[in-house]
């Protein structure tokens, strides 16, 4: 008899005649509430994420600054990003097809992308890989990322997101630049995706 038998026998043992007991659950559930935008741009900025509230006509502006702000003249533009919010000046818009490998995508100034949901109670944006997302990596290998949020996005909590998500999607979901601390509390950043976070609320 292996050792794992052998415990789960006893644990058999031990419930023998114990009846089933009924556990009340009181999970939330998706609500109508719509998302607080001023909500979710204080939580994005908790995480030390960069923040811009922007209307729709002032995106492709406020896009070309941020990235002229950082220098970034190579970015990785996904298929399905609106063409007219990348066309900065002296920027090239790279396409990930062919796919770009590791090495490529980590010699890129940043990458640009929407989001398929972003959560106001906790300031997470959530990619699943449709238009203007890309797949995965594009957002966890270069070291800047800038992601547009449309205020439709902007959901009031976490079971409204799960609602609106496919769980059969590569779901990734970001709350704020990739960080880490070690046991005496020294904070990284960068270590498991981007070191920086611009976002762009589009109202």
């Amino acid at each position: 008899m292996s050792s794992r038998d052998l415990i789960l026998n006893r644990v058999r043992r031990a419930l023998a005649g114990v009846p089933d007991v009924e556990i009340a659950r009181a999970y939330r559930g998706p609500t109508s509430a719509p998302g607080d935008i001023r909500l979710f741009e204080q939580r994005v900025r908790d995480y030390r994420a960069v923040v811009h509230v922007v209307d729709e006509a002032g995106v492709a502006d406020r896009v070309a600054r941020s990235l002229a702000g950082r220098g970034a003249r190579r970015v990785v533009v996904p298929a399905g990003f609106p063409s007219a919010w990348s066309a900065a000046e002296g920027v090239a818009a790279i396409a990930d097809d062919p796919p770009l490998s590791a090495a490529g995508l980590d010699e890129v100034d940043g990458v640009l992308t929407t989001c398929a949901v972003a959560i106001a109670e906790t300031g997470t944006i959530v990619l699943d890989a449709g238009p203007g997302q890309g797949r995965r990596a594009l957002s966890l290998v270069p070291d800047y990322h800038l992601c547009v949020v449309r205020a439709a996005r902007i959901v009031a909590g976490v079971p409204d997101a799960v609602a609106r998500l496919d769980p059969t999607r590569p779901l990734t979901w970001i709350s704020g630049p990739s960080a880490t601390s070690d046991i005496e509390l020294n904070r990284i950043e960068g270590v498991h995706g981007p070191r920086t976070l611009e976002v762009l609320i589009v109202t």
